[in-house]
């Protein structure tokens, strides 16, 4: 990126932060410091990821955001070019995509990298067509003004925020735009802790839509949960998944993870959780 940058012939800075990583990180990410241009910070506790990030836009000093998760690396040498056309046009936030290495992990992965692979590896022309929906933060362009607004909107910090960020670019009618200017993720987590996180990115849909009136929204989980309490099926989706949770885990967590089960699993655990708690 360092080097990307510094051949475009654009004004720019780097900052970097350390959300209070383990020590044995601390030496090797101070590396970065040897670069022109490089801010390293290191969080005296962690913060989590809107917290962070809110700091890095505090700490910019110009008036585009490009933010970059510290997993992921840009897929081609013209990343940062492929960006900067967008700078003077009409619109406030530029989102570029997620890819994945076709090798697949070992079993313990498997989970994330098939979902990854099936469900955000997204082109631009298909992710345009709803913008509000593909709205992966690991990779996007932002200007500073309209983040610092909307990101101030989000009290929460779990994870499944990005949806939320995503309802609230829509009704802000905030201008987005998709391309294909993908990064590839590289810290594809266990598929036991993957498949909590999915877990808990559907309590944090639920705490939206049960706190938010009128939640504008283009997600399909979301949607899906809206239709099946409207037709009462919410409570046969509760029984199965209750009935059936202990072997779809089994397939999610072995090597031949069904993405089909994971979606079932997953609207499932939304209303057997909803139910449980009314």
């Amino acid at each position: 990126v360092h080097i990307q940058a510094s051949s475009s012939g654009i004004a720019f800075e780097i900052i970097c932060i350390d959300d209070n990583s383990e020590n044995s990180h601390t030496e090797s990410n101070q590396l970065v410091l040897k670069l022109h241009t490089v801010t390293y910070l290191k969080n005296n506790e962690n913060l989590g990821r809107n917290k962070t990030r809110q700091l890095l836009s505090d700490k910019a000093n110009y008036d585009w955001l490009l933010f970059l998760d510290a997993d992921v690396i840009p897929k081609n040498h013209s990343y940062i070019k492929s960006y900067l056309p967008f700078l003077n046009k009409e619109f406030e936030a530029v989102y570029g995509g997620f890819a994945y290495y076709k090798k697949p992990p070992e079993k313990a992965f498997k989970l994330r990298w098939e979902y990854g692979r099936k469900c955000e590896e997204v082109a631009a022309n298909k992710r345009n067509l709803k913008p509000y929906k593909s709205i992966i933060s690991a990779n996007f362009l932002i200007k500073k003004a309209v983040f610092n607004h909307v990101n101030s909107k989000i009290k929460g910090n779990l994870y499944g925020e990005d949806n939320h960020f995503g309802a609230l670019l829509k009704s802000h009618n905030i201008r987005v735009k998709h391309i294909d200017n993908e990064v590839y993720h590289l810290g594809i987590e266990e598929s036991e802790k993957y498949l909590k996180k999915k877990e808990q990115a559907a309590i944090t849909l639920l705490n939206l839509y049960n706190s938010e009136n009128n939640f504008k929204h283009d997600n399909d989980l979301l949607s899906l949960y809206e239709k099946s309490k409207y037709l009462k099926v919410n409570y046969i989706l509760s029984f199965l998944f209750k009935l059936l949770k202990k072997p779809i885990r089994k397939n999610l967590l072995g090597n031949n993870a069904s993405i089909t089960l994971l979606q079932f699993y997953r609207i499932g655990f939304m209303c057997y959780e909803d139910l449980k708690s009314h």
